[in-house]
């Protein structure tokens, strides 16, 4: 009988960092189904994925309508094999002051980083939770740490998922479940170009490389860990000094960065 992988599911996993936490899932021995909204890409990363010798299903679906999530997660029941890693990494941006962004773009951010993920974490964990045995790793960003002038939605939607991790780490703490956040810094992604952002100094800025985060999530995920600010030093270092410094100087120091259209993004 040839042995079964564990299974793991990722979002978000057609480029950047979900495609790196895919791959590197797939180098530590998981089959895969993945996820993206964008048919092509996604096809293309799991072609890419299934050189390393494992099963990937690709599943397109627009993450941001319920029904849509409700099928994904129907495709990953249809294997009939329990979820050992869940990776809910699907997240969009939007720079731009708050006055100026259309309505549309803000809400597709709160459908897309916060009700997706929300809804396949109640799924993916309840499932879990019968076997009393599973990881989940939530992206989140060191965005969470501070408010996000010219991005106020997308720094206030990884606020909630670092919020949202925090407090399901408490209530599984006595259980085989676990779940990590991981808190990557600006990484080279599709992540600027598809918040308009380009231009911007951010955009413009050295970033951090994909592959590294997703490694340092995954070695936080599977040592335990609750959170992990992955990247380079100075993304570490960056996290660090939200973390000790006081709020008004956080938002100080987040302005003074800041300009219109700019900040910080990781999916």
């Amino acid at each position: 009988m040839i042995p079964v992988k564990p299974l793991a599911i990722v979002t978000g996993a057609s480029s950047g960092i979900g495609f790196e936490l895919a791959r590197q899932l797939a180098g530590r021995g998981f089959d895969l189904v993945i996820n993206a909204e964008d048919h092509d890409r996604l096809h293309d990363a799991a072609a890419q994925i299934r050189t390393e010798g494992v099963q990937v299903q690709a599943v397109q679906a627009d993450l941001r309508r319920f029904e849509e999530a409700e099928r994904f997660y129907a495709a990953v029941q249809a294997t009939g094999r329990p979820v050992a890693v869940a990776a809910l990494n699907a997240g969009v941006g939007r720079g731009g002051a708050f006055l100026d962004t259309a309505l549309v773009d803000e809400l597709e951010i709160v459908d897309l980083n916060v009700r997706s993920t929300v809804h396949l974490a109640k799924r993916v964990l309840r499932d879990m939770a019968t076997d009393d045995e599973g990881r989940v790793l939530i992206t989140s960003s060191i965005a969470s740490t501070m408010p996000g002038s010219f991005q106020a939605v997308y720094n206030a939607s990884k606020s909630f998922l670092q919020s949202f991790a925090q407090a399901l780490q408490n209530e599984l703490k006595d259980t085989g479940l676990s779940v990590t956040s991981l808190m990557p810094g600006p990484t080279e992604t599709d992540f600027f170009h598809r918040a308009d952002m380009d231009d911007t100094k951010v955009g413009q800025q050295a970033k951090d490389d994909p592959a590294q985060v997703a490694e340092q999530g995954l070695d936080a995920l599977f040592a335990g860990k609750d959170k992990i600010v992955a990247g380079s030093a100075k993304t570490k270092a960056q996290g660090l000094v939200n973390k000790v410094l006081p709020d008004k100087a956080k938002a100080g120091a987040h302005r003074k960065m800041a300009e219109p259209g700019s900040g910080d993004g990781s999916n």
